[in-house]
Order: C-alpha cells, then structure tokens, then sequence
C-alpha cells in the first residue's frame, strides 16, 4: 500500500497534489522518483468508482514501458481492445484498427481504473518522498496576496492546511481548486450526456469493442470479459425525461439498438443501476497562478469521444514532472516554469478537443437527432469512410498529439 501520513503530516512540502486520479498519481509518481517531496491528497478512503475512465491506451502504455513497469501493469486484468467498430446509421461498418500502428503496444487497454491508480501508488510508495493521505478533501487554497502558498482541507480529525512550494490542482472537472484560483475558463456545448449501465456478457459473444449508430440513439459496447459495459448517448439535458419514461420502455430502446443483448435487458432491474454521465467540455485560458498549476481534468473536461481523457492527464503528468522535478528540488518555482508546462500542453489539448467537436457535430449530434435511416453528410462519411482518415484517427486515439516522453529522473532510492 501507498505510504500515508496521518499524525504526522508534515507542515510544509515542496509539491501538494488535489485529488490521486490518473493526473495526479502519475505526477507523484514522477516527483518521488525524481527526489521531490510530495503529499498527495485523495478525498475518498479507496479508488473504487464506477464508469471512470477505464480505457488505457498505447500512448499511456509506452510511459508505462519508460518508467520499466509495463509488463507488470499488463499482468493486472485487463481487455485488449485492438480494432474499434462502428455500424453506421445506413448499416455500413466501419472500423479502426490499431494493429496498424508501428509501436509496442497496439490495442487500448481496458483496466478498472481503481486497479490502475492502486498499481501506480503502489509504485509510488516505494519511494520515501512520496504520501499519499486518503480520505482528506481539499476545500481550498492559501492565498498569501496573490501566491497560492499550500491548501486547507478536511478529514476525520477536521480542519487541516499544509503549505506547499507548488500546489497542483489534479481534482477533476468539478476541481475545487481550479475555482479557488479564479482563472478564466472556455466552455464549449457537447450535444451529449451518457448513461453507464452494465449487462451481462456470455461465452461466444464478441470480443471487441462496438459502436452503434441508429436514428435517434448511439450505444457503445465494451468488452469487460464477463460484462459488457455500455454507454448510451442521450441529447444534452435528457436524463430526466428517459428516467420518467419508465425502466421498461428504456430496456425496450436498449433491445432494438442491441438485439444480440435483447434476451440481457431484463438485468436492470433499477434506476439505480444506471448511472449519469453529464459529459463537459472545456479548458482554461490559464492554467496556472504564482504557487498553483492546473493539469488534467482541472485544466481541461473533455469529451469522452475517443476514451482519451485519461490519457491526456498522464500525458499532462509526464510533461509537468519533466519541466517541474529540478525547480522543486532546487526550492524556487518560477511562473516561467508554469508557463512552459501549459505550453507543452494546451496545443495538444486544443486540437483533440477541436477533433471531438468535429465528431459531435458531424455525426453524433445528426445521428440522435434523425428519425428515420438516412445517409451521414458527406464530411462525417469522409471522417469514417476513407482508409487514411481512419489511419489517422487511430494513431490520434493511440497517442494524442506531440507526445511526451518521460524525462525525469529517477533520483530518489527506493524503500
């Protein structure tokens, strides 16, 4: 288990991280190797969430390899997914394959992401500057005139602050942190919301990942070897009015989208078992005050077209531990050094959010607005139709845009 402090919880470290999700265990991760002491804090006693990010993919895969632990990751469970297919609205498939691509590891990983996050702390913990203090709930910032100087949060004992060198918002789309420091924000509209649900999966039935467009509805599948776990797309705001229509005219939908699974729907048997997605879309302007820089989903929400959000937040983690380890060891953290991590970062994070935008608009937004089997407008047929694009979108999928590669280094002796 991950090193946790509690009676002894140090006043003062050179880097505090809000939140242990994909961004933020990383990022401790990194700093620890690198010999930089570091408390992270997670709100929750354990990782277990459903319907989080689950899908790890090669792009986070070879940062597993830099680092010499992606063998060992992949001894965990896990679903390889190395072709992803979609039936069009006209019934034409579709599919993008990544056994195209030239590296390692060609297949997106399907991992819980508690299993993942246990994974990387563990690894974190074997290096001595590296905490973790769970069930500890970050409320806010110290702001001495204008630097953020460390975070006040609460757990079992109450109220608590802990001064940091650099304080790092790693909390998400509902980041709290992100709020305290008041920087300016662009919000985009997806047409979308997603319901999670799982059904049952049996021996014989497909393996791979699946995407179903008919009129009116988009329904995802994916492989959890003995469940499928599936998304299905609603228009924006459209919870309430499913809800309200009742649980049995909602596994009626789910029957005429999926008639293999048809004999399946008689599994949910509650609400309860349906879980709400409400899918945002967004990013700072700034990403960062003196004392505070924002990564991941608290520097940018994204789509959960593609599955890469996680991605991007490591991806946002390896970027920051390189541009950040030798300034934190040396005790001085300048508002330059923030600077050039969103600057690694926000190009890459604009054009995936411009490519989901695209596919919203172009295919899902047509596809749960039409009422009747009708052809896509020609760009959205380009986007999926053509060889190249599909080339394209795969290596987008695998590994983002100008990838970063572990550079830090692994300073600290491990316990």
């Amino acid at each position: 288990m991950a090193r946790v402090s509690d009676g002894d919880l140090p006043a003062h470290v050179r880097c505090c991280i809000a939140g242990c999700g994909p961004a933020g265990a990383m990022l401790g991760l990194l700093l620890a190797r690198a010999g930089v002491d570091v408390l992270v804090l997670e709100k929750h006693a354990d990782f277990l969430r459903d319907f989080r990010g689950d899908t790890v993919h090669p792009s986070t895969l070879d940062i597993l390899d830099e680092l010499g632990l992606a063998q060992r990751f992949l001894q965990l469970p896990h679903t390889e997914v190395p072709v992803m297919r979609a039936q069009l609205p006209d019934g034409e498939q579709v599919e993008v394959d990544l056994r195209r691509l030239s590296g390692c590891y060609r297949f997106v990983a399907l991992v819980p992401q508690w299993d993942f996050l246990d994974f990387i702390t563990q690894e974190a913990a074997r290096y001595p500057s590296f905490h973790l203090r769970r069930n500890a709930e970050v409320v806010g910032l110290i702001d001495d005139r204008g630097t953020i100087d460390g975070v006040r949060f609460h757990d079992a004992d109450g109220k608590h602050e802990v001064r940091a060198l650099l304080t790092v918002g790693a909390d998400g789309r509902g980041s709290v942190t992100r709020e305290a420091a008041a920087l300016p924000m662009v919000e985009t509209s997806p047409p979308m919301d997603v319901l999670w649900f799982r059904l049952s999966r049996r021996p014989g039935e497909p393996a791979d990942a699946a995407l179903r467009l008919v009129p009116g509805h988009i329904v995802a599948l994916f492989n959890r070897q003995d469940y499928w776990q599936v998304a299905y797309l609603i228009p924006k705001g459209e919870d309430a009015r499913v809800r309200a229509a009742g649980l049995e005219a909602f596994q009626h939908s789910v029957a005429e989208i999926l008639p293999e699974l048809a004999d399946h729907v008689h599994e949910l048997q509650d609400w309860d078992q349906v879980k709400l997605l409400t899918v945002r879309s967004d990013r700072l302007k700034r990403w960062h005050r003196p004392g505070y820089l924002a990564i991941g989903d608290a520097a940018h929400a994204m789509s959960p077209v593609g599955g890469v959000g996680i991605n991007l937040a490591i991806q946002d983690a390896v970027a920051a531990a390189y541009v950040l380890w030798a300034p934190l060891r040396r005790g001085k953290v300048s508002t330059r050094d923030l600077v050039r991590v969103q600057r690694r970062r926000e190009l890459p994070t604009r054009l995936i959010q411009g490519m989901q935008t695209l596919i919203q608009n172009a295919i899902l937004a047509p596809t749960m607005g039409a009422k009747r089997p009708v052809g896509l407008p020609w760009a959205a047929r380009l986007m999926l139709g053509a060889p190249w694009v599909r080339d394209e979108a795969a290596r987008l999928i695998a590994y983002g845009v100008a990838r970063p590669h572990v550079r830090s280094p692994e300073l600290a002796s491990t316990a």
